[in-house]
C-alpha cells in the first residue's frame, strides 16, 4: 500500500492504473477506522482493481462548537488496518492540500440538507460533506465510491450531488455494522465511558421497537415513534431528533406507505451518536399477505 499526500501524486497513480483498464474504487473516510470502515474497504476490494481510501478529517463539516480538535486520529493504526484490508492507496492529505489559500467554492444541496442532521448541526455540515466529496471525486475519478448506511442522510446528499452535477461515479451504500449488543459502530464511540456505552445501546433498541410496531401491522408514524421514544425515555436519553421520513426525499411521513427512514440522533455521555433503520413498505406488505394466507 502506498501512502500519498498530494493531489498530483494521486492523479499520477490513477492515470497509470487507467492505462491498464483498472476499475477504481474509492472509500472516503475521516480515519479512526473500525469494522464499519473495513467493511467498505472489503466491498471496494471485491469489486475494484485499484482501491483508494482517503483519510482526511474534513474541517469544513465541523461547527464551531463541535469536536474537530478532539476527533480521534491515529494514522499509523489506520494505515496498518487499511493495508491489511487490501487497500492500494491511502490518500492522507493536509488540509492545505484540499483547501489551498483562496479556496472559495462551496456546494450546497437544497432540501435534503435542511432536516435531521442538517437542522441539528447547521447547513455548513452537509455543505462541507458535499464539497469535499466532490473534490475527492475530481481527484480520484473513481468508478464506484462506497459509503456507510449509518450516515443515511449523507448518502442521499452525495447521490444528489452525483445526479445533479452529472458525475460519472456509482454510489454504493453498505449496511450498518454493529457491535454484538447492537450499537452502531462509530469513530465517536471512543468518547463513551462504560456507563454511557451501555446507555448508548438504547438507540438501536429504540429503532428496533419502532420497527416492530410497523412489522406488526401499524404503519402510523405516531405509533412507531412513540414505541421508539419510550425505549429512549426508559434509558434516560432525550433525543436530539427522532423522526420518520421518506427514505429517498426525507419528507416527513404520517404513515409508512413507502420506504421510510427511522432516524435518531442523541448526545450520550460525551458522544453525539446517530443511527437509523430503513422500514421497507413492500416487504411488510408481502409479510402480512403471507400471514393472512397461512
Amino acid at each position: 500500500m502506498r501512502i500519498l499526500r498530494t493531489i498530483p501524486e494521486v492523479r499520477a497513480a490513477i492515470r497509470e492504473a487507467r492505462v491498464g483498464g483498472s476499475m477504481i474504487g474509492l472509500v472516503p473516510t475521516m480515519g479512526a477506522f473500525h469494522d464499519g470502515h473495513l467493511s467498505l474497504m472489503r466491498a471496494a476490494r471485491a469489486a475494484s482493481d485499484l482501491v483508494v481510501v482517503s483519510l482526511f478529517v474534513n474541517p469544513t463539516q465541523f461547527g464551531a462548537n463541535e469536536d474537530l480538535s478532539a476527533y480521534p486520529r491515529d494514522e499509523a493504526r489506520d494505515a496498518a488496518l487499511a493495508e491489511a484490508a487490501g487497500v492500494d492507496i491511502l490518500f492522507a492529505p493536509a488540509p492545505s492540500e484540499i483547501y489551498p489559500e483562496g479556496f472559495a467554492t462551496n456546494i450546497h444541496v437544497a432540501g435534503l440538507t435542511d432536516v435531521l442532521d442538517g437542522a441539528s448541526r447547521g447547513a455548513h455540515h452537509f455543505d462541507g460533506v458535499a464539497t469535499v466529496v466532490t473534490k475527492l471525486f475530481g481527484i480520484v475519478r473513481p468508478d464506484t465510491a462506497y459509503f456507510g448506511q449509518k450516515d443515511a442522510q449523507q448518502v442521499l446528499v452525495v447521490r444528489r450531488v452525483v445526479r445533479d452535477l452529472d458525475l460519472d461515479v456509482r454510489i454504493v451504500a453498505c449496511p450498518i455494522v454493529r457491535e454484538a449488543d447492537g450499537l452502531a459502530m462509530s469513530s465517536r464511540n471512543v468518547y463513551l465511558d462504560p456507563a454511557a456505552r451501555v446507555q448508548a445501546t438504547a438507540l438501536n433498541r429504540a429503532l428496533d421497537a419502532g420497527a416492530a410496531v410497523f412489522e406488526a401491522g401499524d404503519a402510523a408514524a405516531g405509533s412507531i415513534l412513540s414505541a421508539a421514544r419510550d425505549v429512549l425515555g426508559d434509558a434516560g436519553i432525550d433525543p436530539e431528533y427522532l423522526e420518520l421520513r421518506d427514505a429517498e426525499t426525507l419528507r416527513p411521513l404520517a404513515r409508512v406507505d413507502r420506504d421510510a427512514l427511522l432516524a435518531v440522533a442523541a448526545h450520550v455521555g460525551a458522544a453525539r451518536l446517530i443511527d437509523n433503520h430503513v422500514l421497507r413498505a413492500a416487504e411488510a406488505s408481502n409479510h402480512r399477505e403471507k400471514e393472512a394466507g397461512a
